[in-house]
């Protein structure tokens, strides 16, 4: 294996032993981080959960009036420096808020479109007098924000856009339209992207009452139904020359640099929302009875509600891993430094693969929870008079938001390739090092048995990869099955490493919850190990055929390790603690 790389690179968990690389757990964290994450349940369970109903009949006035209450205990201004009148915390307390404000799906759609995408362009992208004016107005909540890229004809393809922008004298002329705008209902500032000369992507902010800008009816939506959603309407607004947001020809760099940060976020809402989803099923499957036996005590509800809490421990494991690590990588910099802003940016971008991985890994594993959830219910989860049947619809828009899915597997995929190409990844040599078969390394910790297996696992990952990088080179980049497979690849290895280690270092320091930690992690690496295979050997067939790929997946084949305990065993052990507690116990605050 290669270590010639820095450990604090995007991708190195790839290229390094199974668990050598240091990564932050949840239990580190500090009574600060623990006393803001109860401030934001407080105001969750105070002020937004009881007014459930009424959030989600749309009613805009009621969802502004929660969010500058959100901003007067300050869950607004997380992320706004304090010059201009915000907290300048760590990405650790956004992630805290989130799994808290997750909790309502609409009202967490609002909050996020505005103090993420909304606000965010402002603190890495605007200039002074920019920042002084809108930010500290956004950090208080007494203005509202929202983000305006999409268009009718252009999803994934931003930059198929059309709205255009002209420079007439000291004001900027912008003409088009925009749809699917989160908080357009009632927010009072837009970044809106335009296309300067027909062809330069640029940002601008626009405010609600410039004239010629218009905000459409509400959209009809399968969730999320207490979140406002319009398109707009562009017709010859004119703005002065200053609301140009960064330079000319620069939105790209605005609109993926600001969405890339909201991926991480998003990852980390799912898994809130995945823990209120498995507290009420504990709850219902313990109230409800079937045969004369109450449904937690039969064998296939208690595997649904064992792999629930298994996405979940894994989930956050592998969220806190990424955050850590952009902490890390911003914290060295100060907003008083020269290029403050582009230096941050550029350090959270370094771990763009991982923010990926931690978005669409976090969608699915909630869709699956919540899937799960319906069917545990049975005909009450397809009823709207039952709590499953809402989150369903709600949670379907996270494979969508921030990105698609798929076009986050071609980031995580194409992203892998080209660090690869240029040096900055030395994939070829791992791949490499893997082909001559050398020893496994040796594992001594308390999880040294599932640590081998992933180690396993990783070796046939970079076996594939490796030949597929080998044989295509710069053409891999045209084969989208194929880095959908080293995306799904590079996912589930992520995801079972960050697991295994987040449940050793539970283990070695006795927490309470240690014996459920390293369950959930073992379940959910034996469901990993299935699926490695499975693409690795997809891989291959990719770019082998005949007798070559016989032998390569022969060598796959050599790599394969069973599980110590069987999965059953595992899955019991996780039930009956989780219906002893009536609730996912690991509780981080």
């Amino acid at each position: 294996m290669s270590t010639s790389i820095p450990l604090a690179r995007g991708g190195a968990f790839l290229l390094h032993p199974a668990g050598s690389l240091p990564q932050f757990t949840p239990e580190e964290l500090g009574a600060d981080h623990r006393e803001f994450a109860r401030a934001a349940r407080d105001f969750v369970e105070g002020e937004v959960l009881p007014r459930d109903a009424e959030i989600e009949k749309l009613d805009i006035p009621l969802t502004v009036d929660l969010l500058r209450k959100a901003g007067e205990i300050g869950l607004l201004a997380i992320e706004i420096p304090e010059a201009y009148e915000g907290l300048d915390l760590d990405k650790k307390s956004t992630l805290l808020v989130l799994e808290e404000v997750a909790k309502q799906s609409s009202f967490s759609t609002s909050f996020s479109a505005h103090t993420g995408i909304g606000t965010l362009p402002f603190v890495y992208f605007g200039s002074p007098e920019q920042k002084r004016k809108y930010l500290p107005k956004l950090a208080t909540g007494e203005w509202l924000a929202a983000y305006a890229l999409t268009e009718s004809g252009s999803g994934s393809d931003a930059m198929g856009a059309r709205t255009t922008a002209v420079l007439e004298g000291e004001e900027w002329v912008l003409n088009g339209s925009k749809m699917f705008i989160t908080n357009s209902g009632f927010a009072d500032v837009f970044v809106v992207f335009a296309k300067v000369d027909g062809r330069k992507f640029s940002a601008f902010i626009v405010e609600r009452n410039d004239p010629g800008f218009s905000v459409g009816p509400e959209e009809h939506k399968l969730g999320i139904k207490g979140s406002s959603t319009c398109p707009l309407s562009l017709d010859n607004v004119r703005i002065p020359k200053d609301r140009l947001l960064g330079q000319v020809g620069k939105g790209p760099r605005v609109a993926f640099g600001i969405l890339a940060i909201g991926r991480f976020k998003l990852g980390g809402a799912c898994m809130g929302m995945a823990k209120r989803v498995l507290g009420y099923t504990l709850r219902y499957a313990a109230e409800r009875s079937q045969f004369g036996r109450s449904l937690n005590s039969f064998g296939l509800i208690r595997q649904k509600l064992a792999e629930m809490a298994a996405r979940i421990f894994v989930g956050e494991s592998l969220n806190w891993r990424t955050v850590s690590y952009m902490d890390e990588a911003m914290g060295s910099v100060g907003w008083e430094e020269e290029d403050a802003a582009g230096r941050k940016m550029e350090a959270m971008e370094e771990f763009s693969l991982e923010a990926s991985i931690s978005k669409i890994w976090g969608s699915e594993a909630l869709f699956f929870v919540a899937d799960e959830a319906v069917q545990a219910f049975g005909g009450y989860g397809f009823s709207q008079e039952y709590p499953p049947e809402k989150i369903y619809r709600d949670c379907r828009i996270n494979r969508i938001f921030e990105g698609t899915n798929e076009i986050n597997r071609l980031i995580i995929g194409g992203g892998l390739v080209k660090r690869a190409a240029s040096g900055a990844l030395p994939l070829l040599p791992a791949f490499e090092a893997a082909r001559r078969g050398s020893a496994l390394p040796a594992f001594d910790g308390p999880l040294a048995a599932p640590m081998r297996r992933l180690e396993a696992s990783k070796r046939q990952a970079l076996l594939a990869i490796g030949q597929a990088q080998a044989l295509l080179g710069a053409k891999l980049n045209d084969n989208q099955d194929a880095l959908g497979l080293i995306a799904d690849l590079a996912s589930e290895l992520f995801a079972a490493e960050s697991g295994l280690v987040r449940a050793e270092r539970m283990v070695l320091a006795g927490h309470r919850w240690k014996d459920l930690a390293r369950d959930c992690a073992e379940l959910y690496l034996h469901f990993a190990q299935g699926r490695i295979a499975t693409a690795s050997r997809a891989l291959l067939a990719e770019v082998l055929e005949g007798e070559a790929l016989e032998a390569g997946l022969q060598e796959l084949a050599s790599l394969d390790r069973a599980p110590e305990t069987p999965p059953s065993r595992l899955r019991d052990r996780i039930a009956t603690v989780l219906v002893d507690q009536g609730k996912y116990p690991i509780d981080l605050i």
